[in-house]
């Protein structure tokens, strides 16, 4: 009797903690692209709910790193358009990085102008070392000042966590962990990061005349016309896909740039120094700017541009714009409208065990 009644309890606890979990972070429906963005992502890949389910917890779970410290949350905050707020990121042990955070939203359709000769095809991160969402979220993990955890240990880690295996089951249909659906949960929870429905979107998708201030509708106009900033920042996510040298990082004592940029990948020589085109959708939520978080708000950025870019390395595409402080405010404040809605969250307050 005492054996039978203590299974019982055993199995009650384990109801309840199921309940409990699934109550925390249910299986939902994938939401609909936000407002504006319908047409940009039809085409993307649709994520599996089970699979976002697993994926949302993953991405919140420091169990992911060397020291069960630091998760994918840590430097990509949904607070801040899951990037953050200083200039560079900080991994296990309070190693710093070279490079600022990017933010996740919105990659999971392609920004590159079809037929654009240029075009290297699906690339993530600042150089494009990776080529698929998948990839790129397995690679901060296994890095030494990232996170740290080697794939098979993670592997093991997480075989090994009894309340992880009945959401394995439902999202891959077995409850086999393997570093292949980790990547695949978190690339589909990635995949649900849309950002649409801003007040640009309102004024130009739908055609709301007061959803933008005036200041930004000539903030709209300067963007896109005198400004030239379209010429790189375009599309639905305000970016091109590609990689330009703009000088960011360039010694002018040394004659180099602090760091390579797509050239560390590519090795052509007229990648070096050249970064990918970040989007600009919520981008007022995170400073400071640039690859290496080198500029401290939107404005430093606008008068980076107006001024012509850097003195010592002339990017073709840039020139002086000569526009006036209140020009530059207007951009200032088109670029704010981007802010948008679709992609907000938080961290699971419950997690398998």
């Amino acid at each position: 009797m005492v054996v039978i009644v203590g299974a019982w309890l055993m199995l009650a606890a384990c109801h309840s903690q199921r309940a409990t979990l699934d109550a925390d972070n249910p299986l939902m429906p994938v939401a609909p692209p936000p407002h504006g963005m319908e047409e940009f992502f039809k085409d993307a890949p649709q994520p599996q709910p089970a699979r976002v389910r697993l994926g949302r917890w993953l991405f919140f779970d420091a169990r992911l790193s060397a020291d069960s410290t630091v998760s994918c949350a840590t430097c990509h905050k949904p607070e801040f358009a899951f990037s953050e707020q200083t200039a560079v990121a900080t991994g296990i042990g309070g190693q710093q990085g070279s490079r600022k955070t990017p933010s996740i939203i919105n990659l999971a359709a392609r920004t590159v102008i079809p037929g654009e000769p240029r075009d290297p095809g699906p690339v993530f991160s600042w150089d494009g070392r990776v080529t698929s969402l998948e990839a790129q979220a397995l690679a901060p993990i296994a890095d030494a000042r990232e996170m740290g955890l080697a794939h098979g240990t993670m592997v093991s880690r997480f075989a090994t966590i009894p309340g992880y295996e009945r959401y394995f089951k439902e999202a891959f249909g077995s409850s086999e962990v393997t570093a292949e659906r980790i990547a695949a949960a978190l690339a589909d929870y990635v995949r649900t990061r849309r950002s649409g429905n801003s007040s640009y979107d309102r004024w130009a998708y739908g055609r709301d005349s007061k959803a933008l201030s005036l200041e930004a509708q000539r903030g709209s106009d300067i963007f896109f016309f005198k400004g030239r900033c379209a010429t790189c920042h375009t599309g639905f996510n305000f970016s091109d896909g590609l990689f330009h040298n703009i000088g960011i990082g360039w010694d002018s004592a040394t004659k180099t740039f602090k760091d390579p940029g797509r050239f560390a990948v590519t090795q052509h020589p007229a990648d070096l120094g050249a970064f990918k085109t970040p989007g600009l959708r919520d981008v007022d939520k995170h400073p400071p700017y640039m690859h290496d978080g080198s500029m401290a708000t939107l404005k430093d950025v606008v008068d980076f541009y107006n001024r012509g870019g850097h003195p010592e390395v002339r990017n073709g595409r840039i020139a002086p714009l000569g526009l006036s402080q209140a020009d530059v405010d207007a951009v200032v404040a088109f670029l704010k409208s981007l802010n948008g809605e679709g992609y907000q969250d938080r961290s699971p307050t419950h997690f398998p065990r």
